[in-house]
């Protein structure tokens, strides 16, 4: 159960756009519950606030399963992102997986993305701390200034290939395939969405209204259960 939720956070159809911070399809906020085999075990919410051509986008993830009364795991994780328009401008993240704490702080430098994360050192490859471990314990690379974080909201990570881990400051390599529409059930109404399916490093599926709004993500656990956000 130590990983159940780990594939989910280390995260456009041809009539859908892409979003940008100037013409953003969501309103001030977006909330979802987690449904673990038909039991909520907590939510994912985010915010929008925009100043002038500036987005910041802030993200509060909690989850806990109990067994018995009994919290098994829990999952907590607090990010915020800032675009100008389209582009990427950087993060802040800092997450507990149950237990095992993680930060990491990307900011745009130039013709890249400078990363800045500190991790448990078994999730540090040696390669990795070879390049850059410093004696305060973070590790600092940089990336293609192209990619974009995992979060969830913005449609245009269905055309990528690599995405950020918002959880650990590393590259996720995934393949993104359009599997049909499909008619969703929110909290509240009924919802046409087209729905992608990630593989790679990241597993789930997603779906995304016509707006390019995210309306959806399930995906199966490392312990076999299943996994869905319901729009609230």
């Amino acid at each position: 159960m130590h990983r159940l939720v780990f594939a989910l956070f280390l995260l456009a159809t041809g009539s859908t756009a892409a979003l940008a911070s100037d013409d953003l399809a969501y309103g001030s906020s977006l909330s979802f519950a987690a449904i673990r085999n038909g039991q909520t075990i907590g939510s994912h919410s985010l915010t929008f606030q925009k100043n002038g051509t500036q987005l910041t986008v802030s993200t509060a993830i909690d989850l806990a399963v109990k067994f018995m009364g009994v919290t098994a795991y829990r999952y907590v994780h607090r990010s915020q992102e800032v675009w100008s328009g389209d582009t990427f401008l950087g993060l802040t993240a800092h997450t507990d997986d149950d237990g095992k704490k993680y930060a990491i702080q990307i900011r745009r430098d130039g013709a890249a993305l400078a990363v800045e994360r500190n991790a448990p050192p078994e999730v540090l490859s040696a390669a990795t701390l070879d390049r850059g471990l410093q004696r305060d314990g973070a590790v600092r690379t940089t990336l293609p200034p192209h990619l974009l974080p995992s979060t969830h909201w913005n449609v245009r990570q269905i055309r990528q290939s690599v995405l950020v881990n918002t959880q650990t400051g590393s590259e996720l390599r995934i393949q993104v395939s359009a599997l049909g529409r499909e008619t969703i059930r929110t909290a509240h109404a009924s919802i046409d969405a087209t729905r992608y399916r990630y593989t790679g490093d990241l597993l789930m599926d997603q779906w995304f209204d016509d707006a390019g709004r995210w309306v959806k993500t399930s995906f199966t656990a490392s312990d076999g259960s299943t996994i869905e956000y319901v729009l609230q």
